[in-house]
C-alpha cells in the first residue's frame, strides 16, 4: 500500500491501551475530522476520556476502520481477544500511524538485549553533531508526540517485538538488529515466532534503504538466508571488534563488556553510511555515561564498583559483564524468563559468586544447575548484608557489586525502574553517605 495521509482521515477508530503511546495516538488523530472511541482493560485509565469511551458489549456491536493497539496489550489473552481475532486485518500501531505522515530518515533499533543503550549513544552522536534528531519509541517517548518536524529531521527510533509484531506498514531506512536470544516466549510462543517478529523490520524495508545486522549472532545468521529483503544488507562480524583499531580512541570503561562493544561496532558501521565525522563520535562515546539501570556505574572507588542493572531480565543480558571482569558479586533475582538458560562457559565461573533473591530461588538453582556455589535470600536487604560481609573478609583486592537479576521484576517490583531505584537506597545505607550517582 502507498502511504497516504487520507488513510487517516474521517475515519471510525479505537484505540485499544490508554497509555503514554495510546494518549499520544490519541491527541495526533483527534484533529483529523476521525471518530475516536476508547478502551483498556484497566477501568480506571478510562476515566479522562469518558465521552470517547466504549463499554465492552459497545465494541462489539461497532465496526472501526482501525483498531490502534498498544505494545503491552497481548491480543492472546486481553478482554477483546475474540473482537480482535475477528479483526486482526484493522489493527495496526503508532509506528503505522507514524510512516503514513512523515517520509524522514529513522534509524530503528531492535534486538534482545541493548536496544534502549544502542539508541541513546546514536542519539547523543547525532546531536552533538548538530543534527535535528529525535530519540522515540520504545525508549520512552512515544513517537507521535513529537512536534516541530523537518523534512531534515532525523529519528532513532527504538522498537520492541509486540510493536513490530502488530505494525503492517511502518517502514525505515535504517533497520537495525542487535541480537536475539530467547525472549518474550510466554508472548510470542515460540523462539520462531519471535525472531519473526523481530525480522519484520528488514522484511518491510523499501530498496534504497539498509539493514545492519550482527552476523555473528547464530540467531540472525541463521534468519538471513531464508528472507528476501529489499534493502540492502551489512552483516556486521561483531566478535572481531577488539581487534579493530577504531578502538584506540575509545578511553571509556563503560564499552569494556562484550555486548556493549558489540553494540558499538553496529553504532560504527552506521554513522559510516551516513557519513558522520569520526573525531566527533569517539569525543560523544567518551563521555558517555549510559542509562539507568543498564550496567549503570553508580559507586567507583579504589575497593568496590556497583553496577546497577536492573533492566537485565534474561542470563544473556548479564554474561557479557561476567565474561570481561574479575572478583563479581553477581545479584540474581526476580521471575525468570520462559526457557531462558544459562549458557556461559566454565571458564568464566572463576570471576563471580553468585547472590540469589526473591520467590524464585529454586528456580535458579535448578537452572544453575550446582555449577557454583549460591548463597540466598527472600530479602534484598538481607542478601545485600550476606555479600558485604563476604567482601569485607578480603579487601585486597577491587571488588564488583553487579546487580544484574537476569528475569523480570514482577515478583516484588511494580518494574525494573522500581527495582533500581530500590537497589540505590540500599546501598546509599552501606556505604556511608559516600555514594553517588554518576
Amino acid at each position: 500500500m502507498i502511504a497516504n495521509k487520507n488513510f487517516f482521515f474521517n475515519k471510525k477508530i479505537l484505540i485499544y491501551g490508554l497509555g503514554k503511546s495510546g494518549r499520544a495516538t490519541i491527541n495526533f488523530l483527534k484533529n483529523k475530522k476521525n471518530s475516536i472511541y476508547v478502551f483498556d482493560d484497566d477501568l480506571t485509565l478510562k476515566k479522562d476520556f469518558k465521552k470517547k469511551s466504549l463499554k465492552f458489549n459497545e465494541i462489539l456491536k461497532n465496526k472501526f476502520d482501525h483498531i490502534i493497539i498498544s505494545p503491552g496489550i497481548d491480543i492472546k489473552k486481553c478482554k477483546l481477544k475474540q473482537f480482535l481475532k475477528v479483526n486482526q486485518k484493522e489493527i495496526i500501531t503508532d509506528l503505522d500511524i507514524f510512516y503514513f505522515f512523515y517520509r524522514n530518515k529513522s534509524i530503528t533499533i531492535t534486538g534482545t538485549n541493548g536496544k534502549s543503550t544502542t539508541a541513546k549513544i546514536l542519539y547523543q552522536v547525532f546531536k552533538d553533531q548538530n543534527k535535528d534528531v529525535r530519540l522515540t519509541g520504545n525508549i520512552g517517548k512515544p513517537i507521535l508526540s513529537e512536534k516541530n518536524i523537518k523534512k531534515n529531521t532525523l529519528f532513532v527510533i527504538e522498537a520492541s517485538s509486540y510493536q513490530l509484531e502488530y505494525s503492517k506498514y511502518f517502514k525505515t531506512t535504517h533497520g537495525v538488529i542487535l541480537n536475539i536470544t530467547p525472549d518474550h516466549l510466554d508472548r510470542h510462543g515460540t523462539l520462531r515466532k519471535y525472531i519473526d517478529a523481530k525480522f519484520k523490520l528488514i522484511k518491510n524495508q523499501n530498496y534504497g534503504t539498509y539493514s545492519f545486522l550482527n552476523y555473528d549472532d547464530k540467531n540472525i545468521k541463521k534468519k538471513i538466508k531464508s528472507i528476501k529483503s529489499k534493502s540492502q544488507i551489512v552483516k556486521i562480524q561483531t566478535k572481531s571488534l577488539k581487534d579493530l583499531s577504531l578502538l584506540d580512541n575509545l578511553k571509556n570503561d563503560y564499552f569494556k563488556s562484550d555486548g556493549n562493544l558489540e553494540n558499538l561496532l553496529i553504532v560504527f558501521e552506521i554513522i559510516k553510511k551516513l557519513k558522520l565525522k569520526k573525531i566527533n563520535f569517539f569525543k560523544t562515546l567518551n563521555k558517555f555515561k549510559g542509562l539507568k539501570y543498564r550496567q549503570q556505574i553508580i559507586y567507583d572507588d579504589n575497593k568496590v564498583k556497583i553496577i546497577n542493572d536492573s533492566k537485565s531480565t534474561s542470563f544473556a543480558s548479564s554474561e557479557s559483564v561476567l565474561k570481561n571482569l574479575e572478583n563479581i558479586y553477581w545479584i540474581v533475582g526476580g521471575i525468570p524468563k520462559k526457557n531462558d538458560q544459562f549458557l556461559l562457559k566454565k571458564k568464566y565461573y572463576k570471576n563471580f559468586r553468585t547472590y540469589v533473591f526473591g520467590s524464585n530461588i529454586k528456580v535458579f538453582k535448578k537452572k544453575f544447575n550446582d555449577k557454583f556455589i549460591i548463597k540466598s535470600s527472600p530479602n534484598l536487604r538481607k542478601l545485600l548484608d550476606i555479600l558485604v560481609f563476604d567482601i569485607k573478609k578480603d579487601l585486597s583486592k577491587k571488588k564488583v557489586i553487579f546487580f544484574s537479576p537476569a528475569a523480570a521484576s514482577f515478583d516484588q517490583f511494580q518494574n525494573f525502574e522500581k527495582r533500581g531505584e530500590y537497589f540505590n537506597k540500599l546501598i546509599k545505607t552501606k556505604f556511608d553517605g559516600k555514594f553517588k550517582l554518576y
